[in-house]
């Protein structure tokens, strides 16, 4: 179930994305889905959705949106560089206006002093740019870091769309 924050995000990116006529595509790692969802909680966002890649694993990463395995292996798998790249290889394959990654560390385990549980790095790219936002949301738990992702990815689509 969606909290009211979550859901008006969605809905003000169903109707900006309706009106100027795009489509939109996500890539997902750490929120396994969860981004599409909320979209999808949106009556007619079939008009700007056209779908999304869950792509949890590095296999999945390289197979359907041809993350570099080389870009993985030298960064890993939550980083900037392949964030990026995950963004634009959905862009890509799915031909549309934007596309919205999300790489990251929901823990509980996995955490690194490096990398630790609750960091995040999300892309999104369009046909002219590619940006990257990382977040480190700190331990609030799987499903606390989880629906923190959904809101900030939400919240780049719908600044790519501010008015």
């Amino acid at each position: 179930m969606l909290d009211n924050e979550t859901l008006a995000l969605a809905k003000k990116i169903n109707d900006r994305l309706i009106l100027a006529g795009h489509m939109m595509v996500t890539a997902e790692s750490c929120t396994g889905g969860l981004i599409a969802g909320a979209i999808t909680s949106v009556s007619g966002s079939s008009a700007m959705l056209y779908g999304g890649f869950v792509t949890y694993s590095n296999e999945a990463k390289k197979a359907m949106i041809g993350v570099p395995v080389a870009l993985i292996e030298q960064y890993g798998a939550v980083s900037e560089p392949v964030a990026r790249a995950m963004a634009e290889g959905a862009l890509h394959k799915a031909g549309v206006d934007l596309a919205i990654s999300v790489t990251g560390i929901a823990g509980p385990g996995g955490g690194s002093d490096e990398k630790p549980i609750g960091l995040v790095h999300f892309g999104l790219a369009t046909p002219a740019k590619t940006i990257h936002r990382e977040e480190r949301f700190g331990d609030l738990g799987r499903d606390g870091i989880r629906q923190a992702t959904v809101r900030v990815a939400l919240e780049m689509v719908l600044d790519a769309y501010a008015p």
